[in-house]
């Protein structure tokens, strides 16, 4: 059978994940998933009705972007995204999951605005305090190298922090490019490769 990964053209997740594929050379097939509407299909393969999910030809399902993109690089290694080194690995992990927490608080922040939320819980600002917390960790890690693990090459990490950004711009129009220059530079460099701007989001219409 083809790999298949089930997407959505928006999700920063699905996006992770089809960058990956496209560095690794690997062949598969696009399935989207109407996020509103989800197919019985889907909902056997992903308990928690969330894309990406990732089919290998041996029929095993994946589900959870960090699970399929950690499955990817182990399985064809080359080339790599995250650092043999253990420690470097922990480090590569810890960034991933920190982008992955901004890309949710970026959609969480969306979805508020999308539902007209009267935040009587004061949770928009909660969210909106996150985001704006962690975007200058980032820009002062890309002041000291060229990508988030160092001046070698790019990894898993600043797969993750770039879909991230992406989303920020498609779903809130954010102008975080003139506050954040080191993000903006770093984010800019990585979209002249094919498999990034490739996978650009676009608005429906």
């Amino acid at each position: 059978m083809n790999r298949v990964l089930y997407y959505h053209q928006q999700s920063n997740f699905s996006r992770k994940i089809r960058i990956l594929l496209a560095e690794k050379n690997l062949d598969y097939e696009l399935k989207e998933i109407n996020l509103k509407n989800k197919p019985p299909e889907f909902l056997e393969i992903s308990p928690i009705g969330r894309v990406p999910v990732f089919v290998e030809q041996d029929g095993t399902v994946i589900w959870d972007s960090t699970l399929i993109a950690e499955y990817l690089d182990e399985t064809y290694p080359q080339p790599s995204f995250y650092p043999s080194n253990s420690l470097a690995r922990l480090e590569c992990r810890k960034w991933e999951e920190l982008a992955d927490t901004l890309g949710e608080k970026i959609i969480s922040l969306w979805i508020l605005n999308l539902t007209n939320n009267l935040d009587k819980t004061g949770y928009r600002t909660k969210v909106e305090t996150l985001i704006n917390r962690l975007l200058p960790i980032f820009d002062q890690q890309l002041a000291q190298s060229k990508y988030l693990l160092g001046d070698g090459t790019w990894t898993a990490a600043d797969i993750a922090a770039l879909c991230s950004l992406g989303y920020y711009s498609l779903r809130l129009n954010e102008d975080w490019h003139s506050q954040y220059h080191n993000l903006r530079n770093w984010f800019n460099k990585l979209h002249e490769r094919e498999s990034v701007k490739s996978t650009v989001p676009m608005p429906l219409n």
